[in-house]
């Protein structure tokens, strides 16, 4: 069985800023996760939200960086970047009116919560609670 761990925005954040409060502890928790040979999976909605606040957060030339990087590290057999496509909108947007009674969940959060369901990912690096509170079998690490 495929060592799986879906990468939201919070996680890319962290990584790459090392004013993160938890970046030490998330980046060790990355760097043991790739360690034990573990695939990596996040989408173009996470990576759009990942790069917009990067360039508000950091330095343009940092946030240049950390994205010509990330962008790199999707040509690896070990990352996979998943595409938000018809499908899978429509899939978020049924998401959307099933958890009416979370409205704070982001319509990324539901694309990516999608992705992982199809893809059977039950690890997401996050400090987002909507992922547990959709009751979908999401463990948030690290």
């Amino acid at each position: 069985m495929e060592n799986k761990l879906f990468i939201d925005t919070w996680g890319w954040l962290t990584l790459y800023d090392r004013d993160e409060t938890r970046h030490q502890e998330t980046t060790q928790f990355y760097q043991q996760f790739r360690s034990q040979k573990g695939i990596i999976y996040t989408t173009d909605y996470v990576l759009d939200e990942t790069f917009t606040l990067l360039f508000k957060r950091v330095y343009a030339d940092k946030a240049k960086e950390s994205m010509q990087i990330l962008t790199n590290a999707f040509q690896r057999p070990d990352f996979n970047l998943i595409w938000i496509d018809k499908v899978r909108f429509m899939k978020a947007q049924s998401f959307r009116i099933k958890f009416l009674d979370k409205p704070y969940i982001s319509f990324t959060d539901l694309t990516s919560m999608v992705v992982m369901e199809e893809l059977k990912i039950s690890q997401v690096l996050t400090e987002d609670a909507h992922f547990i509170q959709v009751n979908l079998g999401f463990e948030r690490v690290p």
